[in-house]
């Protein structure tokens, strides 16, 4: 019973899949928040907004992969969550409130009920059904939104100012492009880091097995229902972080928030950043929304361009971008070791 003189030599590529996947994910952390908070110090203030315009769709793309990339979920209704987030916001800060602490917490209380009221009922589906029900309810929304004269119908709701943050000892105006950007990127970071380290217990180990073969998990003693739903209230929360921010960015809020554009949107990024990564998706925000920002700009055909640049991230890149770098790191680690 021979031992291998270099253990990692002929250690399991998953391993060392793993290992890189930790090593990019790192990096890959470093480098988007670095930027993003630099960026004020040397980009216009066009460009810090479309920043924060960028993190708050990570949040929404960070939800899809939640679902898609660890239970195997596809939503096509996930900005349902991201328009409920806007509505609420805007309503709490107009008619209630115009603490931000109490807007989130009218938000998490608001969209935590509506997906339990949801998910009970498409989780029991999968496949194209989830994604057929998820559909619905996002188109259910925004005619609902349309023809509500309380939400202000078709034109939405309007006038909403940059609120105030209150602090212990200070306050801080969102008004102020780079005030509102590190807010928006320390509530990404919160839920990225939140969310990694869930997935990294018991808890997400379960998803996995859920997504590989949901079958066999009530074998080991786990209920699927439970663990999917409990999956699909978290990634409601984060899309609904990130529709909170809105209205305060925009100053209005609109029934197009609901719609299926966002929805492919949201799954696009994902996809091109590289799904079951966590940071992928904030990564494929980050490059979808500042490309089309720059392709729109040269071209009135802009769309095609990020149809193209998704088509070639399918084909040629299947596990986007940070998924390609976990693996080309993962084949160098292992051709190193052998050499």
């Amino acid at each position: 019973m021979g031992l291998s003189a270099n253990p990692e030599a002929s250690a399991d590529p998953q391993i060392l899949l793993s290992g890189a996947a930790r090593k990019v994910a790192r990096a890959l952390t470093l480098c988007f928040f670095g930027v993003a908070a630099l960026l004020p110090l040397a980009g216009s203030e066009f460009h810090v907004r479309l920043a924060i315009e960028a993190a708050m769709l990570g949040m929404l793309a960070l939800s899809v992969d939640v679902l898609l990339g660890r239970v195997g979920l596809l939503s096509l209704g996930q900005a349902a969550f991201f328009g409920l987030g806007a509505y609420t916001a805007a309503l709490t800060y107009q008619h209630l409130s115009h603490s931000l602490w109490a807007v989130l917490a009218c938000v998490l209380a608001v969209t935590t009920v509506f997906a339990l009221a949801v998910g009970a009922v498409a989780i029991r589906s999968s496949g194209v059904y989830f994604a057929l029900i998820t559909f619905g309810v996002g188109e259910i929304l925004t005619k609902s939104a349309n023809n509500s004269a309380a939400v202000g119908g078709s034109d939405g709701l309007l006038g909403i100012p940059a609120p105030i943050l209150d602090l212990p000892g200070m306050s801080l105006s969102l008004a102020h492009n780079a005030t509102f950007l590190y807010l928006t990127l320390l509530m990404l970071l919160g839920s990225y880091i939140a969310v990694k380290r869930l997935l990294d217990t018991p808890f997400g180990t379960v998803l996995d097995a859920l997504r590989d073969n949901a079958a066999r998990v009530p074998y080991l003693g786990y209920q699927p229902f439970g663990y999917k739903l409990a999956a699909f209230v978290l990634a409601a929360n984060i899309a609904a972080l990130g529709g909170m921010l809105y209205p305060f960015l925009r100053g209005f809020v609109s029934p197009v928030l609901f719609g299926f554009e966002y929805s492919t949107r949201a799954v696009v990024m994902a996809l091109v950043g590289g799904l079951g990564s966590l940071i992928g998706p904030l990564l494929g925000a980050g490059i979808i929304t500042f490309a089309e920002d720059a392709l729109s700009n040269m071209t009135k055909h802009h769309l095609f361009a990020l149809g193209a640049l998704f088509v070639i991230c399918v084909l040629y890149a299947p596990a986007g971008i940070a998924g390609g770098l976990q693996r080309w790191l993962s084949r160098k680690s292992s051709t190193s070791d052998h050499a």
